[in-house]
């Protein structure tokens, strides 16, 4: 379980966050929307730990959290291949794996391309309890983006998933419940 309790913060004189609350369960689907800016990512980062707020408390019981941000956070030392593959295992018996991933989405001959040598949207189609997912379908293009939708879809199984989206066509074909900003806090 996730939960958010009271969370609020404040870069300086701008409130972003105050007084939020969420719960997400062990298999839930819940989406953040809200306009550019308002603290969608930042109640994400709160959430996985990565930024603390001003008041308010987290709790997280999934042993296992993955993320995957807007921005690209591949290790541009590894190949696309063992980027995957370190989501994985990072063990050499688990790259037939990532190889089958990389195929299913479109970049078998990526498999040995450094994430430089990668497009935007190769890149996001990289990365992999909790998946918290930041806008990963942004640079795609619509053709792409429906189809990395059903893979995800699929993909995502029993895990929780935390969807930070404009798009609410994309929380519903991750079938999620949609909370939508208001005034500093988000509500259904």
């Amino acid at each position: 379980m996730l939960e958010v309790n009271g969370v609020s913060l404040r870069f300086g004189e701008k409130e972003v966050l105050r007084g939020c609350d969420l719960r997400l369960e062990a298999g839930e689907r819940l989406a953040l929307m809200g306009p550019s800016g308002c603290g969608k990512t930042t109640l994400a980062r709160i959430a996985l730990g990565l930024q603390r707020p001003d008041s308010g408390a987290v709790r997280r019981d999934f042993a296992r959290v993955a993320a995957v941000f807007q921005e690209p956070r591949l290790l541009p030392w590894r190949t696309a291949e063992e980027n995957v593959n370190l989501v994985l295992t990072d063990r050499e018996e688990s790259l037939p794996e990532a190889r089958a991933w990389l195929s299913r989405l479109e970049l078998a001959e990526a498999a040995a391309l450094y994430p430089a040598e990668l497009s935007g949207g190769m890149q996001q189609r990289l990365r992999p309890g909790l998946l918290l997912l930041d806008e990963p379908f942004k640079a795609m293009d619509e053709s792409l983006r429906e189809r990395v939708l059903r893979l995800t879809a699929d993909a995502i199984g029993e895990a929780a998933l935390l969807l930070i989206t404009h798009s609410r066509q994309e929380a519903d074909a991750l079938g999620c419940r949609v909370l939508r900003y208001t005034d500093g806090h988000f509500e259904p």
